[in-house]
């Protein structure tokens, strides 16, 4: 480790030190979630470290008249850093800043089909990441996050930084050793085309039809869904939960992650 490093580290450990964070504010904050009811208080403890970590490593911007109070930043941390509880913020730091909104925000795009052409056009946003930064979060999409039904921005969100690791954002994060990429592919592939066919059936569909947009909304809507109903991802495609689960290296099934 470099000496800039352990610096760092020493003046963040100063920093964490300092601050007092009472129980009872973690308890306003991500008391009602159920994944952080559903993780050991060891695990709880390490999520909060780590929350505070990310909050003082990252610059918070709030945008227009969006006010985030620190119930609603310590909730947005403690969210945010749930995929990265077994892999470490070091996975966070090719971004640097934190964009927040008070509601659905409006971004212009470009983009090429499959033809060639060239597109462009905006479209209400809940959030957005962008490679090498930064992420955007709708502050009432934070909360309507958690709420039991497999939907959170700020996992989704964060999911896409993770996936952009590897050769941009495509569905492919990159994998750890000992995990196939071929096997991933083959079984993303898949439960994509089982979600597609449910779709055209007019079937009740077990994630978000938002998944079939591109193959990295799969993968951030398939994350989301990983943590906050992991029962019913598990049930529905349970390769897929594996590999999922051999990725962010936590199982939600047991009960302390």
């Amino acid at each position: 480790m470099s000496l800039f490093k352990r610096f760092a580290e020493w003046r963040e450990d100063r920093q964490l030190a300092e601050l007092d964070i009472s129980p009872e504010l973690w308890q306003q904050a991500l008391g009602d979630w159920s994944v952080y009811q559903g993780l050991s208080d060891a695990k709880r403890t390490k999520l909060q470290d780590m929350a505070l970590r990310l909050l003082l490593r990252k610059n918070l911007h709030a945008a227009g008249d969006a006010e985030a109070s620190d119930v609603l930043c310590l909730r947005i941390a403690g969210m945010a850093v749930v995929p990265v509880l077994e892999l470490g913020l070091d996975w966070y730091d090719r971004w640097k800043t934190l964009i927040l909104y008070d509601g659905p925000f409006h971004a212009e795009h470009s983009w090429q089909d499959e033809a060639g052409v060239v597109h462009e056009g905006g479209r209400n946003l809940s959030g957005e990441a962008w490679l090498r930064g930064p992420v955007v979060l709708s502050l009432a999409d934070v909360q309507l996050s958690g709420q039991r039904d497999g939907y959170n921005v700020v996992i989704h969100e964060l999911a896409h930084t993770l996936d952009m690791r590897h050769d941009g954002a495509n569905g492919a994060p990159p994998l750890h050793h000992g995990m196939s990429p071929a096997d991933w592919k083959r079984d993303m592939s898949a439960a994509w085309d089982d979600l597609g066919r449910r779709a055209a059936a007019g079937e009740k569909l077990p994630i978000d039809a938002y998944a079939l947009e591109a193959p990295a909304e799969f993968f951030a809507v398939l994350s989301e869904t990983f943590f906050e109903r992991p029962v019913m991802l598990q049930h529905t495609w349970p390769e897929v939960y594996q590999h999922l689960a051999d990725f962010y290296r936590q199982n939600p099934l047991t009960s302390d992650g």
